[in-house]
């Protein structure tokens, strides 16, 4: 039997044609030294192109799509914002437990989750497993706005608070402020949350991770949900800064 390591990069995609297209070419030039790859890609496109393109890609190893169900609502996606439901944030999370359940199941030593609108350096996965960390993400930054300050992909408190809230309002926007200086800086850092580019060992996700709905928290959102059962797991979770993701959030940012 093969020692090497065994590692599933997995997406659920619901994307543009061309932003698909930059995802894919990235991702697909993954280097990942001595381990078995194989991709899952959940099919949730309401583009019939985006889902040719998905097919008709070839990724360089093993990649098993799945189609996912039929959706009930569009996802709408503008130039100033991604438009979400309490219906559309339950349908991905369904989707990314699909993925675990996958991981799990054939016995993966990592799962990878990369959303379907980010670049990334080729050796980013190495350099995660490198870390020895049971959850770690890559560091990006988004203009969730347009004309905003880009923020990054994590965060330290609640929903999404970069200082404790219950610090005095002048002190804690001089907190928020230094933990955002110090993610623009090398190194690997200990967050509350993350999400989107996120490395896990298949170790962890046997002990119950998962992106299911917590019945008695009231923040949003399937990255939080995860998040929160992490910590009460007893998992602490990492953002690394050395590699920073691209993230192409509008059809813009292609260009």
């Amino acid at each position: 039997m093969s020692n090497k390591l065994r590692i599933l990069i997995g997406s659920s995609v619901c994307q543009k044609p061309n932003i698909l297209e930059k995802f894919l070419l990235s991702a697909k030039n993954i280097n990942v030294s001595d381990a078995v790859v194989n991709f899952l890609f959940i099919d949730d496109n309401q583009e019939e192109i985006s889902s040719e393109i998905l097919v008709n890609t070839n990724m360089g190893y093993d990649k098993l799509i799945i189609k996912a169900p039929p959706r009930e609502k569009e996802y709408i996606v503008t130039e100033t914002t991604h438009h979400w439901d309490n219906s559309l944030v339950m349908r991905v999370a369904m989707l990314k437990n699909i993925i675990i359940n996958y991981a799990i199941e054939k016995n993966f030593d990592f799962l990878f989750f990369i959303d379907s609108d980010l670049l990334i350096d080729p050796g980013l996965i190495n350099h995660l497993i490198a870390q020895k960390k049971d959850i770690i993400s890559e560091i990006f930054w988004t203009a969730w706005q347009p004309g905003t300050i880009p923020l990054p992909n994590v965060w330290l408190y609640d929903s999404y608070e970069m200082a404790h809230p219950a610090m005095p309002d002048s002190e804690r926007k001089i907190s928020a402020a230094s933990f955002l200086t110090r993610l623009k800086k090398p190194g690997i850092y200990e967050v509350g949350g993350l999400g989107a580019c996120t490395l896990i060992s298949v170790d962890a996700l046997r002990k119950g991770l998962n992106f299911s709905p917590i019945c008695n928290v009231s923040f949003w959102g399937e990255d939080r949900w995860f998040c929160i059962r992490a910590a009460v797991l007893g998992f602490s979770l990492f953002v690394d800064t050395h590699f920073p993701a691209k993230h192409r959030y509008r059809e813009s940012d292609v260009e």
